[in-house]
């Protein structure tokens, strides 16, 4: 028995069929490779029905916020077994989503990698017990951390395989499906770190105050002054503990807006004038230098930043999705901008707007770059696309070849400015003792996976906020950030 793609005239495998397979699949490039358990437990299965069936339990940042605020070992508790029993629904509702694409495209190298982690993930949640006590938090906690690390090749899996199998799903199906699987991946890592900060911050300000009981010596300031999501509180393992300034968990409740701009901007403009940074090929000059195999123009600066508006701007946020959206868009604009006007002694500008609404905040950055529609890009919204009837690129060798690499790496993909930084200037960036992503990976130092854009937007609207790119072609391009101010949006996941 075999059936048909409506959408394409390729022939898809029934569960028999599937079951004979007899453990090897056929990519689209011709390569075969093993699969594990797949054809096992492809199709359906009780225990994934029984979750897959169950809704995910939304939160928004405010509940977050106020959960975590006011923390007991009690708490803390219920914040494990809470985060224990929601992954597995959100896990069960990927993996249906998965199952129910043809099978042409979850035999892809990466969409096959991906199921095989989603299902690994969700036996293990399911059979994970009960959390009764701090001991057996510190081992949950450990638990997730493991599992962190083994979902970090994720996003450059999915994007691979998704670009891969382009060919055999419509643009709106195949973004659809990208847009619930980043999401969804987006939740589960943000309840999971947020726990794992809130412990951290607990058993931290617990330790901290059984020294103070007896001492005042330098290890108790030092435990005071953590940058835990918790500060010190009297009365050990049983009693309330109060955030550090602004911090509970992963949220800063005070996210200083013009910090995280000035952050990105001293990073993006510290480097060199790399010429490779440029889309297009640029031929040597006088004035080209080399290092570490890559040309770039001595002297020549990156264009100055200006930032304007409401810069006393604060609100509750998760900073590392903020700095990543701002980071991500201003390198853009850096690149569009050197590359339109490399000829001329000083580049024109790039301007930075911050403005306080009443229920959102908004970040506007605007460049004279040239604009983004080209002979392969007809929409900004475009640039968001894993279709390459959308975005052409996304088939190009140098880009398939990049995810490959990345995709291997044990570091993976995290979505964080570090990674952005280590992809920009490798060996610098990153805080000691880690690694460069590319180098380890074997990726060019100036190649370019295509994912910024995506993750920028998903982080964007992860919380009912937007992106939008409008551009003035022949000029430059204007993006704008909108994020809810108030914290009272629910997650933007799907079931």
């Amino acid at each position: 028995m075999s059936r048909t793609c409506p959408s394409c005239s390729t022939r898809l495998l029934s569960p028999t069929t599937a079951h004979k397979s007899r453990g090897v699949l056929m990519g689209l490039s011709g390569k075969r490779f093993k699969s594990t358990n797949t054809a096992l437990h492809f199709y359906q299965n009780r225990q994934l029905e029984l979750y897959a069936a169950k809704e995910a339990n939304r939160l928004t940042l405010r509940q977050l916020v106020f959960f975590g605020r006011s923390m007991t070992e009690e708490r803390l508790v219920k914040s494990a077994n809470y985060v224990r029993t929601e992954l597995p629904v959100r896990i069960a509702h990927r993996l249906r989503d998965l199952q129910a694409l043809p099978f042409i495209v979850v035999t892809q190298e990466g969409v096959a990698r991906v199921y095989e982690l989603y299902w690994s993930a969700f036996e293990k949640f399911r059979s994970y017990p009960h959390i009764h006590n701090l001991e057996e938090n510190e081992a949950f906690c450990s638990f997730l951390r493991n599992l962190l690390e083994e979902h970090a090749g994720v996003i450059p899996n999915l994007s691979l395989g998704l670009s891969l199998s382009s060919p055999y799903l419509p643009p709106d199906q195949l973004d659809s499906f990208m847009r619930r699987m980043l999401v969804s991946r987006i939740s589960r890592r943000v309840l999971a770190e947020h726990h794992l900060s809130l412990s951290k911050g607990f058993m931290a300000s617990s330790h901290s105050s059984f020294g103070s009981s007896s001492t005042t010596d330098s290890n108790t300031t030092s435990h005071s002054s953590h940058s835990n999501p918790t500060s010190n509180s009297p009365g050990g393992r049983a009693s309330s503990v109060m955030p550090s300034e602004s911090h509970v968990g992963i949220i800063d409740t005070g996210l200083d807006v013009l910090r995280s701009v000035e952050k990105c901007k001293r990073l993006l403009r510290g480097r060199p004038f790399w010429l490779e940074d440029f889309r297009e090929e640029v031929p040597s000059g006088s004035g080209d230098r080399k290092e570490k195999g890559r040309r770039y123009i001595e002297g020549r600066e990156w264009p100055e930043v200006i930032v304007d508006g409401h810069l006393d701007t604060r609100f509750p946020y998760i900073r590392e999705h903020l700095e990543y959206i701002i980071f991500e868009l201003l390198k853009n604009s850096m690149r569009a901008t050197g590359s339109k006007h490399r000829d001329e002694d000083v580049l024109p500008p790039i301007r930075i707007t911050i403005v306080a609404g009443t229920d959102q905040v908004g970040i506007r950055i605007s460049d004279q770059g040239g604009g983004l529609t080209t002979s392969y890009i007809t929409h900004p919204s475009d640039l968001f696309s894993f279709s390459h009837i959308r975005n052409a690129a996304r088939l190009e060798k140098a880009r398939l070849g990049a995810l490959r690499s990345v995709s291997k790496s044990a570091r993976g993909m995290k979505a964080t400015v570090d990674e952005q930084v280590a992809a920009l200037r490798p060996g610098e960036g990153l805080a000691s003792g880690e690694e460069d992503v590319e180098s380890e990976a074997g990726v060019a130092p100036h190649a370019r996976i295509g994912i910024g854009l995506p993750m920028s937007n998903i982080f964007a609207t992860y919380f009912g906020g937007s992106l939008e790119l409008v551009s003035l072609d022949g000029w430059g391009t204007d993006a704008f950030v909108r994020l809810p101010k108030l914290g009272t949006n629910h997650e933007g996941i799907e079931v």
